[in-house]
């Protein structure tokens, strides 16, 4: 067989089992794993499946694996805003903001904790911190994301709920309205 088309199909076949072969041997063996992280994944897909107590008992696991796994911390952190157990998330988040502070998603996720506990004061200073870090916070989730959430309507921003608050604060007492349930459930916590 003197095919030059066969001889070209024949090398390329090989070269491309070679490389997938070396792919494989690199994942698998040399490249350095971070201790935790497989665990800390498996607790992102209870969190993404609304199994927050087992999500919680995954990030637990990720920390004692490896308690420097800032990551496992947060998500812990936002598992428990999820199940409303607010006075446990916020040392948690404070923690992760002390140890990042460059890092806006935590600031934003802070500021929904601080918004739901009521302290609308607090939860805007979050917000703008997040904004301020990071500005595309402002636009919320892409259509892709929003697609694979089976989310049509584009949920409420920080941005938006900061200027809600701002609005509704500067409103005399007996005239605010600063929880509307459906709307302040439609907002989703920032993983990144």
């Amino acid at each position: 067989m003197d095919d030059p088309v066969y001889r070209t199909l024949k090398v390329l076949a090989i070269g491309l089992g070679l490389l997938w072969l070396g792919w494989m041997v690199y994942e698998g063996l040399a490249r350095e794993h971070i201790p935790g992280q497989k665990t800390y994944e498996a607790a992102n897909r209870h969190f993404e499946d609304g199994r927050f107590d087992e999500a919680i008992a995954q990030y637990d696991q990720a920390l004692q694996e490896n308690s420097e796994l800032l990551p496992a911390l947060r998500g812990k952190a936002r598992s428990l805003v999820q199940l409303k157990h607010y006075d446990e998330a916020l040392p948690l988040f404070n923690q992760a903001i002390e140890q990042a502070p460059d890092f806006a998603p935590a600031y934003a996720n802070r500021g929904i904790l601080h918004d739901r506990m009521g302290r609308f004061k607090e939860a805007i200073k979050d917000y703008e911190k997040a904004l301020e870090l990071m500005p595309e916070l402002a636009e919320g989730p892409n259509w892709i994301t929003r697609f694979l959430r089976l989310q049509p309507e584009k949920p409420p921003t920080i941005d938006d709920r900061a200027r809600y608050l701002k609005q509704q604060l500067a409103l005399p007492e007996e005239e605010r309205k600063l929880r509307d349930p459906e709307q302040d459930e439609q907002q989703r916590s920032y993983k990144m």
